[in-house]
């Protein structure tokens, strides 16, 4: 099956932030699948100088590929909800890997995913959200570790480092990290924000396998507790994980079997020395969490069951030429900045400007438009007509 993948090379389109999650785990999963995978950059800006040209270039790719599946990550309104009706129009199903509905739903998901053959979400708890909004594209799917990884855990007396953590420093995660070395635990960190600095995928990996223990953290960057896909990495890395509680995490590990959860910092003190001391009680979990892992929960597990799903919710239709002459044709027009959208502009970023400085301001315009759009305009934030992306391509 050829699959045109709508996600972005680089951590959020920026070169300096390395290679995007989904770029590093996702085209390499489908290809084992024995798939044919093709990247679309939709988080690339070079070349474009809005999202129409951006739009009008995946549907020059869905042309030129002829994909039996388009595969997207969307990160906000950069491909609008009329190019992915033109690309279902002509024939090609279309899926969404939702990544945070823990907090994006209301914003994001419960307003597009209906434009969707198959919305698939790795929040467990939304799937009632969905059910009770009348949405019946999404599907459930999670996480996962890459089947690359794969690597039995070395036995504790061969690890040099013996707590780390690797991950950005926002949140609580570094009062965290400072209560455990007043009580002198030491923990070697590395990522955004950190002294050491991030690190490549590479040697994440090297640390995870030296560490006795790997910590995660469970806190999402807008608040509240999440399943990350570093749960899945470490135990696939044969590292003994040692994550913050989350909601539904037992449906993937038993916890002090396969993996250990703490809830707060004296728990997550305790459970480090635990493991510390008891070597054999940390190898043994190593173990069961590599085992775990390996039989149900890398991505060639996840994309199996979501392509089975994607062949009974939409199966195959006839082809069809996209619609150019009228539909994006209207489109476009509906994405054209007036004088009066252009005085709106200069008027919000000369607000944000004057508070926030000539950095942070053009950002704070937009989100300040943005968040005001989602809850006003609703659905409409996510087309061409959508105001934050006609206002502020270059920020957004």
């Amino acid at each position: 099956m050829k699959i045109l993948c709508v996600f972005g090379e680089h951590a959020y389109g920026d070169p300096a932030r390395g290679e995007g999650y989904e770029h590093t785990h996702f085209l390499p999963a489908l290809r084992r699948l024995g798939h044919d995978p093709v990247l679309f950059d939709s988080f690339s800006r070079a070349g474009r100088t809005s999202f129409a040209a951006l739009n009008r270039d995946f549907l020059r790719a869905v042309e030129t590929h002829s994909p039996d599946l388009v595969l997207c990550v969307l990160m906000q309104y950069e491909i609008w909800l009329e190019s992915i009706a033109l690309v279902r129009a002509a024939g090609v199903p279309v899926v969404n890997w939702s990544t945070d509905d823990s907090w994006k739903y209301a914003r994001f998901s419960r307003l597009i995913a209906d434009a969707f053959d198959v919305y698939a979400t790795t929040a467990p708890e939304s799937l009632d959200r969905y059910r009770h909004d009348g949405i019946a594209s999404a599907f459930g799917t999670q996480w996962a570790a890459s089947g690359e990884l794969l690597q039995p855990p070395k036995p504790a007396s061969e690890c040099t480092i013996p707590v780390s953590f690797v991950g950005a420093a926002y949140g609580s995660r570094p009062g965290t990290i400072a209560g455990l070395r007043a009580r002198g635990i030491e923990v070697a960190c590395f990522g955004h924000g950190w002294p050491s600095g991030p690190v490549p995928a590479g040697e994440m990996q090297r640390i995870v396998r030296d560490s006795v223990i790997s910590l995660n953290f469970s806190e999402g960057s807008a608040g509240g507790r999440q399943i990350k896909a570093r749960v899945f990495e470490i135990p696939a890395l044969g590292g003994c994980l040692l994550t913050e509680s989350a909601p539904y995490l037992d449906r993937y590990y038993q916890i002090g079997e396969e993996a250990a959860a703490f809830d707060g910092l004296d728990d997550l003190a305790r459970s480090i020395a635990r493991y510390l001391g008891d070597r054999d009680a940390r190898d043994r979990l190593a173990q069961r969490g590599f085992e775990r892992t390996r039989a149900e929960h890398t991505y060639e597990h996840r994309f199996a069951a979501l392509l089975a799903e994607v062949g009974r919710r939409a199966p195959a239709r006839e082809r069809r030429p996209i619609d150019w002459a009228a539909a994006f044709a209207d489109a476009e027009r509906a994405h054209a900045v007036g004088p009066a959208l252009k005085a709106l502009r200069t008027l919000l970023l000369g607000l944000c400007v004057s508070v926030w400085g000539q950095e942070r301001g053009p950002r704070a315009a937009r989100r300040l438009l943005f968040e005001l759009s989602w809850r006003v305009a609703g659905r409409a934030t996510y087309t061409a007509a959508g105001w934050p992306g006609r206002l502020f391509y270059a920020e957004s």
